[in-house]
């Protein structure tokens, strides 16, 4: 039986070529979307998931209430905290701070490699359990000289040879013996790490509970309740630093690191997750028209097997026989669009790699993957296939072999509705994607305080800090460049620390307990070099004047939250220190410009100032420039490649989330348009075909091409036109909720949605065009012989 019906639905499907090439198209096209789109999602979701003892493993975050009662969330902790929580609480197995990431030269003999990692505790590595490749496990970094590396590091420095117990050495001058050897870090964790060595300085901040300066991970011991723990530890910053009292520390799951990182008021309300979710939808989307593609043209061609069902009956056939036959057709069907989907799977991401907005790929081995896909593909052929099964198989029997049809109101209304919901998934997917653009192109319009063009962030690393003066010297000597300025860290990440403690005259007590500053270190020339509008006072100026040490530049949403109506000359004090506000420069951006600017004080330090910002003359040449530059830092640093960042790069690079869902929107978006168009293109010709000598006798009695394009054409704009008025709400209430994340945000205009209809008439008028002007054009003669 089954042979037979499956024999039957070849047959049917090879006489029928054109509309079964038209659905299995559109099919495939829409499985290998939802295929693309949920491997990409299991990737996200594996981010920093796939540790042992995962449900035991935390990140140390800080809820700080800042002046205007916000809850502010960071990341950044004392360095207190860690071994406090070793030492204080039984319930916690291990802890560990890790220090902002950092470059640094790494020599073994004649050969050296730049690198990325990190000062860490020893501990890290009894929290974190990377694949160890060679050498020792947990204890790797139990002795100050020792360093870990990841496999391709080691490879860079030592090719085939084994490099445990080797020596290298760090920035020219610390050697330190390799302990251990890990596997290369998946692409699926926030950890980006190249090596990683004991955690140095730690004296320096000790015992500081006021300054936030590393990241604390957090092992619990098994079974430990979270909920309860972070009762526990509410008043830990207020017991241990009074200053710091609006401050309390809980711990986020590592497995929320990355999806979850958009807090409200203290809670957890979003971020990456939002994307994971539109794209989810979006896949739903997608496949939601690839099917009803499927179902409008198994009934538009129900017609041409009505008698089929009909001799089926009368010999015989019940309806389940007939529902069944269907549905093997149906499954049949989706398993080929199911192995083409499976095929553009795996030949997309190499061929279009850098149009793809993710990257993902397909494990052939994987038993679960597979499992999946069969599961999706079969399931995906019977919930399409339901309808036309039960449709088609309901078919009188007296009615088909007499001539008669299925009603053409009640099948062609069917479509309609169908057509109708297509379209306005399709102009959903427009308008959102129209949205996403302008929100993103209006963010990065937004005036962000400093002339980013033409200016550079080098790092000062290996001797450069030394010979900072000269380097600044000889650089300023020509032409080409403007400006020169050292900082403690880059203008463009958010990698600044965050301060509380702070008074003044005139404060009250609420707004010395609340007011948290973004910290910044800074020498001189900052406001020239950053092009900073300066309201009042001067630039700090430590190296001509090393009275600057106790000087300070205020932003003015500092000076909004302390209140000061003349803040130049005014002493503020910060903790057992005094300084002098010698200047107030207007806002700019160092974090979010998708969020509003802090409160910022600007200080000057001769610790931590690893960064460089150089202006070039606009009117010199930019390759010069960097020659020039170059071969400054090549005679005072010798030993390390020339490395340097524009600023308005790194800038756009802050962009790259939204751009990705702006780019994922458009790209699905042309997808689903396509799918529908192919939908179109199956019903134009079917209706063609069925109304073929009704065509010829309207030209035989004089109507023209363009009449009889115009009478096949206007039904589907119609209905288009329907579908917008339907899908025009639906998107102004799903973007207004989706920019309802950004302080600053555009409004939603009407042109928005006239230039997602305009695009989808125009669309389907192309489409549908095409195919009414060949029955158009035909000869009557054909159409009209066998009357």
């Amino acid at each position: 039986m089954v042979r037979n019906y499956l024999k039957t639905a070849l047959r049917n499907l090879w006489k029928n070529k054109s509309y079964s090439f038209i659905n299995i198209l559109g099919l495939a096209v829409g499985l290998a979307a939802v295929f693309l789109i949920a491997l990409w999602i299991q990737h996200q979701f594996r981010y920093d998931n796939f540790y042992s003892h995962q449900d035991d493993l935390y990140k140390v975050r800080l809820k700080t209430t800042g002046a205007d009662n916000e809850i502010y969330v960071g990341d950044i902790t004392s360095a207190p905290i860690a071994p406090y929580f070793t030492q204080e609480y039984p319930e916690v197995e291990s802890a560990a701070r890790m220090y902002w990431s950092s470059d640094a030269l790494l020599a073994f003999k004649d050969k050296s490699v730049k690198s990325q990692g990190n000062e860490v505790d020893p501990s890290f590595l009894n929290i974190f359990n990377f694949p160890v490749l060679s050498g020792a496990g947990a204890d790797a970094l139990a002795g100050k000289h020792q360093i870990v590396l990841t496999k391709s590091l080691a490879k860079s420095l030592f090719g085939s040879e084994d490099p445990i117990d080797k020596v290298i050495v760090l920035d020219n001058n610390h050697p330190y013996t390799v302990t251990s050897v890990l596997d290369d870090l998946p692409s699926y964790t926030d950890f980006n790490f190249s090596y990683l060595i004991p955690l140095a300085n730690t004296d320096t901040y000790g015992t500081n509970w006021r300054t936030n300066t590393y990241y604390t991970f957090v092992r619990l011991k098994s079974g430990t309740n979270v909920q309860t723990f972070n009762k526990k530890i509410e008043d830990l910053i207020a017991k241990n630093s009074k200053e710091s009292a609006r401050s309390q520390a809980f711990l986020y799951p590592m497995a929320k690191q990355y999806l979850y990182t958009r807090f409200e008021q203290g809670k957890a309300v979003g971020g990456k997750i939002d994307e994971v979710r539109l794209v989810a939808i979006i896949g739903v989307l997608i496949l939601a028209i690839a099917a009803i593609n499927f179902v409008n043209l198994s009934t538009a061609r129900g017609q041409k097997r009505a008698k089929e069902v009909g001799v089926r009956k009368v010999i015989g056939a019940s309806r389940s026989t007939l529902v069944k036959q269907f549905l093997l057709e149906s499954v049949l069907l989706s398993t080929l669009a199911g192995l083409i989907a499976l095929l553009l799977v795996c030949i997309m991401p190499p061929l279009f790699g850098s149009l793809l907005p993710f990257d993902v790929r397909f494990e052939a081995g994987n038993l679960i993957i597979w499992s999946t896909f069969v599961a999706f593909t079969v399931l995906t052929g019977v919930l399409a296939g339901l309808y036309p099964a039960f449709f088609l198989s309901g078919f009188a029997v007296s009615k088909t072999l007499k001539g008669g049809t299925l009603s053409k109101k009640a099948g062609f209304s069917f479509r309609e509705v169908l057509v109708v919901l297509q379209f306005c998934i399709a102009i959903v997917l427009i308008i959102s994607s129209i949205v996403i653009r302008t929100q993103i192109q209006h963010t990065q319009e937004r005036n962000i305080g400093y002339e980013k063009a033409q200016l550079l962030e080098i790092p000062l690393e290996g001797e450069a800090p030394s010979h900072y003066q000269a380097i600044r010297s000889a650089l300023l000597q020509n032409r080409s460049i403007a400006s020169v300025a050292r900082t403690g860290w880059s203008i463009t990440i958010d990698g600044s620390s965050s301060g509380g403690n702070f008074s003044w005259q005139g404060a009250t007590p609420e707004q010395t307990a609340n007011t948290f500053f973004r910290l910044y270190r800074a020498e001189d020339n900052l406001v020239k070099t950053l092009g900073l509008n300066l309201i009042d006072g001067r630039d700090l100026d430590y190296i001509r004047l090393p009275a600057d040490s106790a000087s300070v530049l205020l932003n003015q949403a500092a000076i909004q939250a302390m209140g000061l109506k003349n803040p130049v000359g005014q002493s503020i004090k910060w903790g057992d220190d005094t300084y002098t506000v010698v200047g107030v420069i207007e806002d700019f951006i160092i974090g979010s410009p998708y969020e509003q600017v802090r409160p910022m004080l600007i200080y000057t330090s001769q610790h931590y100032m690893s960064n460089m910002l150089v202006k070039i003359n606009a009117q010199a040449g930019v390759k010069n420039s960097l020659t020039t530059i170059e071969n400054v830092l090549k005679k005072f640093n010798p030993a390390y490649p020339f490395d340097y960042k524009f600023v308005d790069q790194r800038f756009a690079e802050k962009f790259n989330d939204q751009q990705q869902t702006g780019q994922l929107t458009f790209i699905f978006s042309a997808l689903a348009i396509a799918i529908s168009c192919l939908g179109l293109l199956g019903l134009i010709a079917f209706i063609a075909e069925t109304r073929i000598k009704e065509i010829g006798i309207r030209k035989v009695l004089g109507a023209s091409v363009p009449g009889i394009v115009m009478m096949l054409s206007k039904d589907f704009v119609k209905l288009v036109l329907l579908a917008l008025v339907i899908a025009a709400p639906i998107a102004w209430w799903a973007m207004n909720n989706w920019l309802a994340d950004f302080t600053y945000r555009i409004d939603l205009a009407w042109w928005m949605f006239v230039w997602a209809g305009l695009a989808a008439v125009l669309i389907t008028v192309l489409t549908v065009s095409g195919q009414a002007l060949r029955a158009a054009m035909a000869n009557p003669v054909d159409s009209l012989r066998s009357e």
